[in-house]
């Protein structure tokens, strides 16, 4: 009779495999393309400007297809969010801006919680996205920049201000 212990030792080992790689991927997917950076209640209007591009084919509603207030969570993008925005402190208001020159843009951002979601799209006339939004807790927030388009790159300006 064969013996089967190697066979099974074989399976066991692409199965852990397996599940260290899975379990990474969440790690992975959480370096920002672009950057990470912290603010401060009071923060100087340029430490709140970045600058970036779009592009991806990543569906921003495979994150959440409504955010808090029940809008439309839109658009196409990297898997990676483009940025990474750390609130030392909590912030009453807080406004985050996207400006291509008028492109159909659109805007997801995560957290401090993986349940709390803010999705953005036109900007008044502009076709820019913008969240304007109170109650933004202390901590780590993902930031998607998308396009309507699967992998259309354009450049932005990313700006986040207080009120």
């Amino acid at each position: 009779m064969k013996d089967r212990r190697p066979r099974l030792q074989k399976r066991i080992s692409w199965v852990l495999a397996i599940l260290a790689a899975v379990t990474a991927a969440p790690a992975i997917a959480e370096t920002p393309n672009f950057g990470k950076f912290s603010l401060v209640p009071g923060f100087e209007t340029a430490q709140g400007k970045f600058s970036g591009y779009t592009g991806g084919s990543f569906s921003l509603s495979a994150i959440s297809n409504r955010d808090r207030d029940k809008k439309a969570c839109i658009g196409f993008a990297d898997p990676k969010p483009d940025y990474t925005m750390v609130l030392e402190k909590d912030f009453e208001q807080l406004t985050i801006l996207v400006n291509t020159g008028n492109t159909d843009t659109t805007l997801l951002v995560k957290g401090p919680d993986n349940d709390t979601i803010r999705c953005g799209d036109d900007t008044g006339r502009s076709k820019d996205a913008s969240i304007s939004d109170h109650n933004w807790k202390k901590g780590i927030y993902q930031i998607w920049v998308g396009t309507f388009n699967p992998d259309a790159k354009h450049k932005y300006t990313l700006t986040v201000q207080q009120k």
